[in-house]
């Protein structure tokens, strides 16, 4: 197919567009916040006559809007100022000017004070967050669609928020909910697929899935995910399971489930899982009778996995036929987030300090990590629908995977800082599993990337770098997606499209200018070049597992259902 100017045109428009300030590996902490205010503020008394000029010009501004003067609007798009109160009533369009007017002023300041590149990039978070958090909108008496809700109810509404600000409290840490719950239960509407655990060990539990076609290709294919999430995001709905779509497709499909880890397994780290699914192939091989298999993983999951693989070819062993690696990259680089604003050498160390001291980071700790990222969607605007309008939260399949929390251990935790702030899985003999030196670019087979356009957690750009540490054969893929959205553009879903290039040359920039754009899911593409890799087919096994590691609890699992503490 023809590549589209316009597409790629848009496509480096919503590529350049800035990444998150915050990396939800570091965290953000009250000394932190505490750390940027102070450093913000003692520049600003070194500059007096500077505040003083914005103090007045910001007067000047005050002025014009009670005499309405001014032409202070929100950015079109704007959801938390659509009410027609803000545009038809004078108190409340001039409560939007004058908020509008404030967030104005203090970004001007910022932008004049004598601040190094790191200290502006934290200010201008800074001002991001309290710009956020000072919405007329988050409060009652702000807000007039919640004001009007309260009369047209007689005060329910608010008496429904109040039960579910208590409900936040009591039962999810005082997060405002994103998902109601009661409407999904993993094995019944989540995670359907039919299938069975075959292997486990405290890690993991190896999930063999039923075949859906008379005849299977012989050689099978590993699906894992990140080691810092549940599986089932791979087997949402049946409409949207991934594992689905390749047990569909004619594949020996195997799935890894992960413990959700506790105080007890703070030393879990990369080399624990990865030894972990070293046992689980060597069970596929022996189910399936195959000497080797095909490897597809995700994030956290491909950072390990790929460790495993270079292990394993050190080793002589050539279990591993292909990999195809999902939203992952191995190092981070300044260019790729704004992150570094916040991942100091001093401040990375604070935070190791922190979790050897806590052995495990909490599900909901890792949550408000994420939440911070984009407190405007995820924070404010859940705490205006579900406390000040009293609306239930949405009942969404995704939202609620997202929110079925998993703890992390501190050793991973450690193993994952160090490989993003030193590179030292992609440097050759840096890193070590089981006592055998790292190379990935000795890996000798067939791999496939995948890189999702607008994710901010994983860039597509350090994905397509990370990509270019491995040696032979590969291919890059780029979803017009985010992190997770990109494993959800099951065919047939709507403005789904992605771009596919014949070689990977060493700038990420030269390889979208030549590449192709498709219309539709990648998956029928990666499942085309997968197919070329699964050997001939056979007659579909009539029962999962074999003696030696016979079939157990159905899918998916008894691990799945393992809570955060």
């Amino acid at each position: 197919m023809p590549r589209s100017k316009a597409a790629i045109n848009r496509t480096l428009a919503d590529q350049a567009e800035p990444t998150v300030a915050l990396n939800p590996l570091t965290g953000l902490h009250l000394e932190d916040i505490a750390e940027i205010v102070t450093t913000t503020a003692a520049q600003g008394a070194r500059q007096p006559l500077l505040l003083a000029r914005h103090l007045s010009a910001h007067g000047r501004k005050l002025v014009d809007i009670l005499a309405r003067r001014a032409d202070f609007a929100p950015e079109q798009g704007d959801s938390r100022f659509t009410d027609e109160a803000w545009q038809k009533s004078p108190l409340y369009s001039r409560l939007l000017q004058a908020y509008m007017a404030f967030n104005e002023t203090m970004e001007e300041w910022v932008d004049d004070l004598d601040l190094d590149e790191v200290d502006r990039l934290r200010a201008d978070f800074l001002l991001r967050l309290i710009g956020d958090s000072a919405a007329p909108t988050n409060t009652l008496l702000g807000n007039p669609e919640a004001l009007r809700r309260a009369r047209e109810t007689r005060g329910r509404s608010l008496w429904l928020g109040a039960k579910n600000l208590l409900r936040d409290v009591r039962y999810n840490h005082a997060i405002p909910a994103q998902v109601k719950g009661d409407d999904f239960k993993v094995g019944e509407n989540l995670a359907t697929s039919p299938g069975a655990v075959v292997f486990s060990n405290e890690v993991l539990e190896l999930i063999q899935y039923a075949p859906s076609t008379e005849r299977v290709h012989r050689r099978p294919l590993l699906l894992v995910s990140a080691m810092i999430n549940k599986f089932y995001a791979m087997d949402l709905t049946p409409e949207r399971s991934f594992i689905k779509f390749c047990v569909d497709s004619g594949q020996q499909v195997f799935a890894v489930s992960w413990a959700n880890p506790g105080a007890d397994h703070a030393d879990w780290g990369i080399e624990r899982y990865a030894l972990a699914v070293m046992e689980a192939i060597e069970a596929i091989k022996a189910i399936t009778r195959c000497k080797d298999l095909n490897l597809f993983s995700l994030c956290s999951g491909a950072m390990m996995t790929s460790a495993m693989a270079a292990c394993l070819e050190a080793r002589g062993d050539k279990s591993i036929h292909s990999m195809s690696i999902g939203v992952c990259m191995l190092q981070m680089q300044k260019q790729d987030m704004e992150i570094s604003a916040f991942s100091t050498p001093a401040l990375v160390e604070k935070v190791k300090e922190r979790s050897k001291k806590a052995g495990i980071l909490r599900g909901h700790e890792l949550a408000l990590s994420m939440l911070w990222l984009r407190p405007q969607d995820l924070i404010w605007s859940n705490v205006v629908n579900n406390y000040l309008l009293g609306n239930e939260p949405p009942a969404f399949d995704l939202l609620y995977w997202n929110n079925d929390w998993t703890n992390l251990p501190s050793q991973l935790h450690l193993d994952v800082i160090d490989m993003f702030f030193t590179g030292c899985l992609s440097t050759p003999g840096e890193m070590h599993i089981d006592g055998t030196a790292l190379d990935l670019s000795q890996l000798d087979c067939e791999k496939f990337f995948i890189g999702g356009l607008s994710d901010h957690i994983t860039p597509w750009k350090a994905c397509y770098r990370s990509a270019l540490d491995f040696a032979g054969q590969g291919e890059f893929l780029l979803s017009n997606s985010g992190h997770m959205q990109t494993m959800l553009n099951a065919p047939g879903k709507r403005g789904a499209s992605y771009f596919t290039g014949d070689s990977m040359p060493e700038d990420s920039d030269e390889w979208l200018a030549s590449a192709e754009l498709q219309e539709g899911s990648w998956w029928s593409y990666w499942m085309s070049w997968l197919e070329t890799r699964s050997l001939a087919t056979k007659a579909a096994p009539k029962r999962l597992g074999n003696k030696q590691f016979p079939a157990g609890v159905a899918a998916p699992g008894s691990y799945v259902h393992q809570q955060a503490g």
